[in-house]
């Protein structure tokens, strides 16, 4: 059985475009991946990023899903660090009720801060063990990136000073999970014996996801209660085999899953040829590098402006692991490589996500990777 491929969509802004086009361009590529075949369409959520118009999961779900009729929808993921569970509960609890069954509810930690550092399972020997930088099969896996200069900028600060009510905290994320899913099955208790009973969202048919990003708490609570789990190759390659394997090892069978079950991120860009393919690709080091240094996602770039950007060792060094694990070039070559990274993870299911500064190009990418793996 062909392994699922899905769709992560961040609603990308393109220089000298607008959000309203970028929200239009979403619609249009869901209808697209349904009719392609692509089993789910994920949103992510961004904040502040001025080339990025994906600010709210959930209320992109709602227009989306009243463009689709089959493809399941999602978020990938609900950052809960500035959030509740009751208010998660209730936003996909009214999207189910209109469309119920076609909703995927991804939980990210974002700044969520555990009171306590989560007890981890000892992952065993990976049969896809990192030597020199790659899996036996070949996978690059680079050097990590440190966030942690990222993370203290004043940008984050602002960010999150704006998220968050004054002096809120956020809740342990372990906790928050649990009691996401404590209120859609209803069994919601405070610590006092009080009953919270969500409607709509109680009894909702949610499928539950947790992504993350390293073999941490994500990946530990994803295994112990038994959900699925989604490991970012796209945005963390060199945590990507530790994730899975941190999952697998926690993992605890549950009334959802008597296995784990993993789908893992790509960014790929898919054209006629190579030459073509790295030509519409040109703006994604430019990209991440307005990501990586705190300045916010810019409008992604064409071609042409990508090329006269002026760049430094140090700036190649900081995109240097998403550039190099970007999938691009022809059908064939990104199929080959999406198979490798499937082998080497163990994954159930692949998700791509493709930004091109054309619309067309982004559609004709998912196009033609979805005719190839359909051959296969």
């Amino acid at each position: 059985m062909t392994t699922p491929l899905n769709v992560l969509d961040l609603v990308p802004i393109s220089s000298g475009s607008t959000a309203t086009q970028a929200l239009h361009n979403s619609i249009d590529l869901a209808r697209q991946a349904e009719a392609l075949g692509y089993a789910r369409y994920w949103f992510a959520e961004h904040h502040l990023n001025p080339g990025v118009a994906g600010t709210s999961p959930a209320v992109l779900l709602a227009l989306t899903a009243t463009a689709t009729s089959t493809i399941r929808l999602g978020s990938g993921a609900v950052q809960m660090g500035h959030r509740t569970a009751l208010a998660t509960v209730e936003e996909f609890g009214l999207l189910d009720a209109l469309h119920p069954g076609r909703f995927d509810l991804g939980l990210g930690r974002s700044s969520g801060k555990p009171r306590e550092p989560a007890v981890l399972t000892p992952a065993p020997a990976s049969s896809q063990a990192v030597i020199d930088g790659r899996t036996p099969n070949g996978l690059l896996i680079p050097a990590g990136f440190d966030p942690r200069p990222l993370l203290k900028s004043p940008r984050f600060a602002l960010q999150k000073a704006l998220l968050q009510l004054p002096g809120a905290q956020s809740q342990d994320y372990t906790e928050q999970v649990d009691d996401v899913l404590a209120l859609i099955a209803d069994t919601y208790h405070s610590d006092d014996g009080e009953e919270a009973h969500v409607v709509p969202g109680a009894g909702a048919a949610l499928q539950i996801w947790i992504l993350g990003s390293s073999g941490g708490e994500s990946a530990a609570v994803a295994g112990h209660r038994g959900l699925r789990f989604a490991a970012n190759y796209h945005v963390a390659p060199a945590t990507v085999v530790e994730a899975a394997d941190g999952y697998r090892a926690a993992f605890q069978p549950s009334e959802e899953l008597d296995r784990p079950y993993v789908a893992v991120s790509a960014d790929v860009v898919v054209a006629e040829d190579e030459a073509t393919a790295r030509e519409l690709a040109a703006g994604y080091g430019p990209w991440v590098r307005s990501i990586r240094t705190a300045e916010g996602a810019i409008p992604y770039p064409t071609p042409a402006q990508a090329r006269a950007r002026t760049w430094t060792e140090a700036d190649r060094d900081l995109v240097a692991d998403r550039v190099d694990t970007q999938f691009v070039g022809s059908a064939i070559q990104v199929a080959d490589r999406l198979e490798q990274l499937r082998d080497a993870t163990e994954a159930d299911e692949l998700i791509v996500t493709t930004i091109t500064h054309d619309h067309d190009d982004r559609v004709r990418s998912y196009q033609l990777l979805a005719d190839e793996w359909a051959r296969r």
